[in-house]
């Protein structure tokens, strides 16, 4: 194993420690990472969504901030604006919190078409445009964005476009009752000031502050040597292409869907699938690294019918349905 793929393996350990419960939460946001993509994360309050995204952005040396989306907000609060600077009858471009490597958008969903117009430039061209100009983003460019499914007054759906730019939709549920017993001696010690000296934090404790930027792009490089056989990726594209064309499949799935994934779905199976894959300690692509990924990456992508709402269904659904009847290579 190389220096950069421990330090990753650490960091997930780590996060495994003091996000309580939430180990499939703590790969998928590791996954976002190394994959250049962003993430959505949806579920109740309190179940340590902020929490994993601010300590993710603790143990990376990398520049993060918080956008707490409301009603209210306007475009050049997260883009900046350009102001007059008397002296020298100029106006000179105030960065705003969007020119940040991990930028969290804390309930996504409150904020106005035009705010979610800036922030979907942002996320899809890597640039904010501002006064006629464009101005390049980092490298290292993540936005994580929360959404509570519970309260539905004063918010807004966000637009197909935007979902689609996600790489995973993420969704959270609660712990089990022992789970809660851990998250609630953890919270104790956190504010006894005591730091729980378990095996993932020594090991972390030697690296953290040493994840860098350029560690996490070497770690991309690394991930794109993975192995997919031809019959892997076959299998891959045909689970894409049936959210498209499900009767094909199953006739029972006729009329289920009214649009299917776009080819960054693909794109997107095809990278997380060889992350997890490379997180597993594995140098190729197993039928399993697809499953574990493939609800996070196609919920959001596909449309379901209003048949299909009717009936009850949801997404999740539906792709199950698909893995059933796509046949294993």
């Amino acid at each position: 194993m190389n220096e950069v793929k421990e330090k990753i393996i650490a960091l997930q350990k780590y996060l495994d420690s003091r996000i309580i419960g939430q180990k499939d939460l703590v790969k998928k946001l590791i996954i976002t990472l190394l994959a250049d993509g962003h993430a959505l994360l949806e579920g109740a309050p309190g179940l340590a969504k902020t929490k994993a995204i601010k300590t993710l952005s603790e143990c990376i040396k990398a520049t993060y901030n918080r956008i707490q989306f409301t009603p209210d907000l306007l475009p050049s609060d997260i883009t900046g604006s350009d102001i007059y600077i008397a002296e020298r009858c100029d106006f000179e471009f105030r960065k705003g919190p969007i020119f940040a490597n991990l930028v969290l958008a804390d309930e996504i969903n409150r904020a106005p078409a035009k705010v979610q117009a800036a922030l979907l430039e942002a996320m899809a061209e890597r640039q904010v445009s501002v006064g006629g100009k464009q101005y390049r983003l980092p490298d290292l460019f993540m936005v994580l964005a929360t959404q509570n499914p519970i309260e539905q007054e004063g918010t807004y759906n966000l637009p197909e476009a935007q979902l689609d730019r996600f790489l995973m939709y993420i969704k959270i549920g609660h712990p089990e009752a022992e789970t809660e017993k851990k998250i609630l001696k953890l919270v104790r010690a956190e504010q006894l000031g005591i730091k729980e000296q378990d095996a993932a934090w020594q090991e972390f404790s030697k690296t953290v502050g040493k994840i860098t930027i350029e560690d996490v792009l070497s770690a991309r490089r690394d991930v794109l040597s993975m192995h997919m056989s031809e019959a892997l990726e076959e299998y891959l594209v045909q689970l894409v292409i049936a959210t498209r064309n499900p009767a094909k499949y199953d006739i029972s799935l006729k009329d289920s869907l009214v649009f299917g994934a776009s080819p960054r779905a693909t794109i997107a199976l095809d990278k997380c699938a060889k992350i997890n894959a490379w997180l597993d300690g594995r140098d190729f692509v197993t039928p399993d690294d697809i499953h574990a990924v493939i609800y996070d990456v196609l919920r959001h992508r596909i449309i379901l019918s209003f048949e299909a709402q009717a009936e009850g269904l949801t997404a999740d659904d539906i792709i199950t349905s698909l893995l059933k009847v796509v046949p294993l290579p």
